[in-house]
């Protein structure tokens, strides 16, 4: 008997659990991200698609790759603008951060935030609202779109991370968009913003 198989979803290795300075490699080795911070002492992030997984010898070789997204943060890390990069001659245009990710209430916390997509449908993260999710990812209509685990300190775990960026198949075609606002999300929450 044949039984219809789910599409696996893209499970990304987040090396550092860190917010900046970490790859994101899918296990399936299918996308592979970098999110870092390659001028010192300078608040933007940049997110590279890279093509190929992480090694221990990533950062002592040259880095030549434009970035796919930039994350300008203001005085004091405060909330600046975000530039999704296209294609070189194309025009980038930058959003601020506070209007591209909206609080979900007016008077709601700062850690549950919506956006909406290239795709023109509305997505909301929150912190911590369903157990063993640290971010939970979902659509206006509450369907899981993607969720970030870090690594509980007294798990113990052999040659990975423990911490993790799932994405489900359906949306995948946003993951830039996903790994872009976690990191924003993260960053708020980091901050205290």
């Amino acid at each position: 008997m044949y039984r219809q198989q789910r599409p696996l979803p893209y499970v990304f290795e987040d090396r550092t659990g860190q917010l900046l300075g970490s790859d994101f490699d899918d296990m399936y080795d299918r996308l592979f991200f970098r999110v870092s911070r390659p001028v010192p002492n300078k608040p933007v992030t940049m997110i590279y698609d890279m093509g190929r997984r992480a090694t221990r010898h990533r950062d002592s070789l040259p880095f030549k790759r434009d970035p796919i997204a930039i994350l300008e943060f203001g005085q004091g890390e405060s909330l600046g603008n975000i530039t999704y990069c296209t294609q070189k001659g194309s025009t980038n245009v930058s959003i601020p951060m506070n209007r591209y990710l909206r609080k979900t209430s007016l008077f709601g916390g700062s850690l549950s935030r919506k956006f909406t997509g290239s795709d023109g449908r509305e997505y909301r993260w929150s912190y911590r609202t369903t157990p063993g999710q640290e971010w939970t990812l979902t659509t206006g209509d509450n369907y899981l779109v993607a969720h970030f685990d870090l690594k509980p300190p007294d798990v113990w775990v052999m040659d990975v991370s423990g911490n993790t960026l799932t994405v489900y198949e359906t949306f995948i075609h946003l993951s830039v968009e996903i790994l872009a606002t976690l990191t924003i999300m993260r960053h708020i929450a980091q901050y205290n913003l």
